[in-house]
């Protein structure tokens, strides 16, 4: 589970992690009393449970209480990547001098937490890997031990602070941690680590509970309304995660769903999610995603890659064909199959004029180009 900014904000403050001032508004007049008793500069932010909402028009800046009322006004009810905005944080404005980066999340390779920072925050951490590999420090954590000094050190060196941010940084790390195992997460982030004149501060605080463990968690179930993709597709069943980009995403297996993910970032695409159908998926459930996405605003190219064990290719073909018909206009959809009855899917799907292809590297070539043009 996701959890709202709010949400992450209470947690952080439980845990002594600090944050700007701030409070939640769902009405212009309750943005204008939290401004008010703020004062200054204050930011407003929609709380959505998407990637990207501030590109999208979701984070706005207000120099007086009237004006953050105003924007308010104006940005609830609104859609931000198909989802509705249905309250908004009012928080203080931070005067910044500089960014860092920190999380905690689950290495599923390794199966234990892996601390990440960087000095360079506010920017996507995938991209900075990619592009900077050596402006990060990744410290895996032996969950039985829990995090130790030695991993406190080696962040503090890396992040070259000065002693009282240091000092700083190392008791937001250790209450970090001690968050991120006591309520079972998946990722706990803060996305800018700000420098500020008072100290360090969670400019950005983002956080994914395991759902698994939500019956430990009454305090994070909630009851899942409005128009998200995200919660739309847990209603189906599926194992679905929004992102930012423009191309579609489709796979049968958690493994192989990520490696089409990544072979399409490779190729200059930009994923817009990761959704895996499981094994054996039938024709109804293959055209229950296909639409789904094929109904996503922001999905310009649908890309669906099975390997076909026990789920069967002509299943895959059938149900992916039903959904074209009914909401692919003006879609591209790209499709890599193999696998149980293959020739038999790759017969359907080129009747209904849908080439298939053999190789992933090649199918996500022509995704990415599609969604570029």
């Amino acid at each position: 589970m996701k959890l709202h900014e709010y949400e992450s904000r209470e947690l952080f403050t439980a845990y002594g992690i600090p944050v700007p001032r701030y409070g939640l508004a769902r009405n212009g007049e309750e943005a204008l009393k939290i401004a008010r008793e703020i004062g200054g500069r204050v930011v407003v932010k929609a709380q959505v449970l998407v990637a990207g909402r501030g590109k999208a028009g979701g984070i706005k800046f207000a120099d007086t209480p009237e004006e953050a009322a105003e924007i308010t006004s104006k940005m609830l009810g609104t859609e931000i990547k198909g989802e509705k905005v249905e309250s908004v944080l009012i928080s203080e404005y931070q005067e910044v001098e500089g960014e860092l980066y920190l999380s905690v999340i689950i290495d599923r390779s390794r199966g234990m937490p892996l601390v990440i920072a960087s000095p360079e925050g506010g920017v996507e951490i995938e991209e900075l890997a990619r592009t900077s590999p050596e402006k990060l420090i990744q410290l895996h954590v032996d969950p039985l031990i829990g995090l130790r000094q030695h991993h406190i050190r080696n962040v503090q060196n890396f992040m070259d602070l000065d002693e009282s941010h240091s000092k700083q940084l190392s008791q937001i790390l250790t209450s970090l941690y001690r968050l991120f195992v006591e309520n079972d997460c998946e990722l706990a982030e803060i996305n800018p680590l700000a420098i500020t004149s008072g100290g360090l501060v969670a400019i950005d605080a983002k956080i994914l509970i395991d759902d698994n463990s939500l019956f430990r968690h009454s305090q994070f179930q909630r009851s899942e309304v409005g128009g998200s993709f995200e919660v739309e597709a847990r209603r189906m069943g599926f194992s679905y995660v929004e992102l930012d980009g423009d191309i579609g995403i489709i796979g049968n297996g958690a493994g192989l769903t990520m490696a089409t993910m990544d072979v399409v970032k490779e190729m200059g695409g930009r994923p817009a999610n990761f959704l895996d159908i499981g094994g054996g998926a039938s024709e109804e459930i293959v055209e229950k995603a296909a639409s789904l996405l094929l109904r996503h605003p922001r999905v310009r190219v649908l890309f669906v890659n099975v390997l076909g064990g026990i789920t069967r290719c002509d299943e895959v073909a059938r149900g992916l064909v039903s959904a074209v018909k009914a909401h692919g206009a003006g879609k591209k959809v790209v499709v890599r199959m193999m696998g149980t009855r293959e020739e038999e899917g790759k017969k359907i799907l080129r009747e209904s004029g849908l080439y298939p292809y053999d190789s992933m590297e090649e199918a996500a070539q022509m995704a990415a180009q599609l969604a570029q043009g």
